[in-house]
């Protein structure tokens, strides 16, 4: 896809900020770009023109919030939010966002999120193929672990856990009620057996029930940090590369 075919809309209430980031565009190659500042601007916008290909979105307007703007016009738009705060974050990822980029926006991060968006329209038949593949084999995920405590062997039903984690050559079983276990599998072969509806591996050494989290806030260098019900880490960061599937997971 020719980035000067795709028609882009900036919503930004900073006039300044957006040009800035509209110069920038241009310089990558866009070249059908509109733009509006506001709530009630966006609202006749939409209400006259079709929906674009790609939206750069910032959320607090000067008279509200952006979302109100899609939740009066739904769009299967693909959205980058440009934003100075991140408490929207999860809200935002529940949309059709591709990036959450927080203001300044630098160059690299808008390139990153750009690039996203164009791998993305090449997703669709995968996650086809994806969801037949599940479908067939959907009786082999397996719905509990035994686990053992001492000389005893306890069940522990799959909608109990919050996280299994690697750490120190080890595999661990995290409970809801705070349990923690050893498994005996390393995380490779744990993650082959879990439905993947229910369950996400956010880098190269945890995975993570869909339940466990309690807030997602934006990380540095585009990465999504999860914070859970009641596993601490300073680790569940999810990794560069895994953003975009983490987003289509949670959705």
């Amino acid at each position: 896809m020719n980035l000067n075919e795709i028609q882009v809309l900036v919503i930004e209430d900073e006039k300044p900020a957006a040009r800035s980031l509209i110069r920038k565009l241009e310089t990558m190659g866009f070249s059908h770009i509109d733009m509006v500042h506001s709530v009630h601007q966006g609202k006749i916008w939409f209400a006259n023109h079709s929906e674009p290909d790609l939206i750069f979105m910032d959320i607090q307007l000067s008279d509200g919030l952006s979302f109100e703007i899609l939740e009066n016009h739904p769009v299967d738009s693909k959205i980058i939010f440009t934003t100075a705060y991140n408490e929207y974050a999860l809200k935002a990822f529940k949309l059709n966002s591709i990036d959450y980029l927080l203001k300044p926006i630098v160059e690299e991060e808008l390139a990153f999120a750009v690039d996203k968006y164009l791998k993305n329209q090449n997703r669709a038949d995968k996650y086809m193929l994806h969801d037949l593949k599940q479908l067939l084999v959907k009786d082999q995920f397996k719905t509990r672990f035994n686990v053992k405590i001492g000389q005893q062997i306890r069940l522990v039903p799959v909608e109990d856990i919050e996280c299994i984690y690697a750490e120190n050559k080890g595999t661990y079983l995290f409970t809801k009620e705070g349990d923690n276990f050893l498994l005996d599998q390393p995380l490779d072969r744990v993650e082959e057996v879990l439905d993947p509806k229910l369950f996400f591996r956010i880098n190269r050494g945890q995975i993570i029930h869909i339940h466990a989290i309690k807030n997602i806030a934006v990380h540095n260098n585009s990465r999504l940090k999860i914070y859970f019900h009641k596993f601490q880490t300073d680790d569940g960061i999810v990794s560069r590369e895994r953003v975009n599937d983490f987003k289509s997971w949670i959705d």
